[in-house]
Parts: C-alpha cells; sequence; structure tokens
C-alpha cells in the first residue's frame, strides 16, 4: 500500500520531525509513504526518504507562480494517483487545501487532513482563507487528525470536530536521551565547558518567540555572568533577534547556532530548555527536550497540558514578564536532569513513544 504525504518542506521543523520520526518506524513491507512537496529544491531529510522506499514529487509553490503550481499538481496526480490507497495533508492552516480537492477528483478514496497547530501563524489573507475552508472540509476530506485537542478546535466545527482523531506527536525516545559524549563534544569544541546554557531549538519566527527569550536571558544573565543563550534553528527572525541582542548588550552571550541535523547532541549539551512560544499545536521541541530529560520552561496556557511529561516542566504566563520567568530559570538551575529510566516509562504510559504508536498509527492509514 503506498500514501501520498504532504508535509515535508525544506526546512526541519516541527511537521518534519514529526513525519520522519514515524516514518522510520513504520513497517515498510505493509504500507510506503511517497511525498508531495512544493518546492523544488530538496526537503528535510529527503536523502533519507528516498533511501528507503520513498518517491519524492517536488511541484511549485501555488504562491510563487499559481499557474505552474496547479498544472504540475495536476500532473502529479494524473500520472500517479492510482498508485496511492490514501492521501495524508499535515498542515498548520486550512488555507490551502487544493491537495485534497484534487485527490478527490482523482478518485483517490481516503483523504486525510491532520491540524499542527492551533493559531493563525500566517497573515490576516490566509486566516481568512482558513476560516472559509474550514466551512467546507467536512465535504473534501474522509479522515480528520490533530496533534491535539486545541488544534482540533482550531481546524473542525461541528459533526468534522466530533469524528477529529488525536495523533500523538510521539518521539523516538531512544534517539533524543541524553548523551554525555555529545555534551561534552560540543561544549568543548566551542569553549563552553563550564557554561551554564540555556537553549532554544525552532524556526526563528514569532510563533516561537525568541524575541521573549533574549528578554528572559538578559535578566537571568544579570543573576549569572556564566550563562549563555543558544537558538538552534534559522528563519525570517534571525538579522532582528541579532540586533536586538547586540541592543541588549549580551551579543557576546548568546549563540546562533543555524538549522543543526543532530538535535540530541545540542539538546544533551544545555542545562534547561526555554520554550516561550506565542501558540503552539502541540510542540515536538518540547517533548524532545523531556526526552533529553532537561528541565524546561514552556509558555503557560500556550503550550498543551499534556506535554507536561516530566516533573520539571513548568509552565509560567507570557505576562508574567521576563523577571519572572528568569527567577524561574534560577529556581530550576539546581534540578539535576531526569533519569532515562523514568522519562522512558511516563512517555510510553502517556502514547508519546513511536515505538508504541506507529502500529496505531498504522492501523489507522490503512483502515
Amino acid at each position: 500500500m503506498r500514501i501520498l504525504v504532504f508535509g515535508m518542506t525544506e526546512n526541519p521543523g516541527g511537521v518534519e520531525s514529526f513525519l520522519v520520526n514515524y516514518y522510520r518506524h513504520i513497517d515498510k513491507n505493509k504500507i510506503q509513504w511517497d511525498f508531495l512537496c512544493n518546492s523544488h529544491n530538496p526537503v528535510a531529510y529527503e536523502d533519507e526518504l528516498v533511501r528507503n522506499g520513498g518517491r519524492c514529487y517536488h511541484i511549485t509553490a501555488r504562491s510563487d507562480n499559481r499557474q505552474k503550481y496547479q498544472q504540475e499538481l495536476d500532473t502529479v496526480f494524473r500520472e500517479h494517483s492510482k498508485e496511492w490507497s490514501a492521501i495524508w495533508v499535515n498542515v498548520c492552516s486550512l488555507a490551502n487545501i487544493d491537495y485534497l480537492k484534487v485527490a478527490k477528483e482523482y478518485g483517490i478514496e481516503k483523504r486525510i487532513i491532520h491540524s499542527h497547530n492551533s493559531q493563525n501563524m500566517d497573515n490576516w489573507l490566509r486566516g481568512l482563507l482558513h476560516k472559509w475552508n474550514k466551512r467546507q472540509i467536512g465535504k473534501i476530506a474522509t479522515d480528520f487528525w490533530a496533534c491535539s485537542e486545541d488544534a482540533a478546535k482550531w481546524f473542525y466545527s461541528g459533526e468534522t470536530l466530533k469524528k477529529a482523531v488525536v495523533i500523538h506527536n510521539a518521539i523516538d525516545v531512544e534517539r533524543m536521551r541524553f548523551d554525555e559524549g555529545k555534551s561534552k563534544a560540543i561544549r568543548t569544541k566551542y569553549g563552553w565547558k563550564d557554561k551554564y546554557i540555556i537553549g532554544n531549538v525552532g524556526r526563528l519566527h514569532f510563533q516561537k518567540n525568541q524575541s521573549f527569550a533574549l528578554d528572559i536571558f538578559a535578566e537571568y544573565l544579570k543573576k549569572n555572568k556564566n550563562a549563555l543563550l543558544v537558538l538552534v534553528g534559522q528563519g525570517e527572525d534571525e538579522r532582528m533577534l541579532k540586533e536586538k541582542a547586540d541592543k541588549l548588550g549580551i551579543k557576546d552571550s548568546v549563540y546562533f547556532a543555524g538549522v543543526q541535523s543532530d538535535i540530541q547532541a545540542w539538546l544533551s549539551s544545555f542545562d534547561l530548555f526555554l520554550f516561550p512560544s506565542v501558540f503552539e499545536g502541540l510542540g515536538i521541541a518540547g517533548l524532545e527536550a523531556e526526552v533529553n530529560g532537561l528541565p524546561t520552561i514552556a509558555s503557560k496556557r500556550v503550550i498543551p497540558e499534556e506535554v507536561k511529561i516530566n516533573d520539571s516542566f513548568c509552565f509560567i504566563d507570557l505576562e508574567a514578564g521576563a523577571n519572572a520567568w528568569s527567577e524561574k530559570i534560577e529556581e530550576l538551575s539546581s534540578v539535576e536532569r531526569a533519569e532515562y529510566s523514568e522519562v522512558k516509562k511516563r512517555f510510553v504510559e502517556k502514547g508519546y513513544d513511536i515505538d508504541t504508536e506507529t502500529g496505531k498509527l498504522e492501523t489507522l492509514l490503512m483502515g
């Protein structure tokens, strides 16, 4: 059975991590995924996807050339739609549901829409398109999935909300566990052996709120001159964030690591994870930090409660301000990393361990 999956982009972000985590674990003798990519550049993990039997179909982005996009989209479905038993569309907004419409036209019976966010992260026009398509989606898709209850409520209403199924953003727990060797390697390479490292992993974008992370860190640095803030990721806010770090007088204590492939290594080098997002569907980055055993501070009423797996995961209101967040960092600075055996047990119990969740996903995809 082959399934067409939409959701992989050039940026190895949360949705891409979610998909590759499951792809690595599915039984490829029973089920294989192909990937529809709205970019002619290689997407995140493309070499791995192709090496394992997946096929990537690249089309022009709708925003780049609408006519070319529609022609290429139609060509892909005209030539290959009979090979697919289902289409699974993973998105953060309903602004574009063309893939599902075309799949319906070409007779693909199982059409899954999967919500990965809980608020609008785009411009006002895409926000309006989302609201319009929210009313149409029940006639176009057949299955309605979400990464959390909040994400389901933003995408669906009425009958579609009643049908919504939460698919856990499960993690390869073993792959993200703390690795002392990798931690030492990064700290030695960058000369950070004795630093207290506060980290954040995510696209440099207003949603992830690294601007507030800089405010928090500027406050904390007054208490601990030996601290370092490491931001892993890239995005449209990078220049603004670097300028802000300079204005705050903290640029020598902030390191922009860019996109990194070995997230386990970077998490292992951190002492604390800062997660001040303005909105999230679920927040895979927070789960990965918890697997690594890191004390974590997250936005209250933004990051869903179900993300809290470890006792050292704390919530604070964004409105509490930078100083309150810096005081919480100080409070957690003496907290030990969570023990891996306990972390593994809790992830299995709460349904966030990839080994136990893959079978459930396969059943849903093949059903």
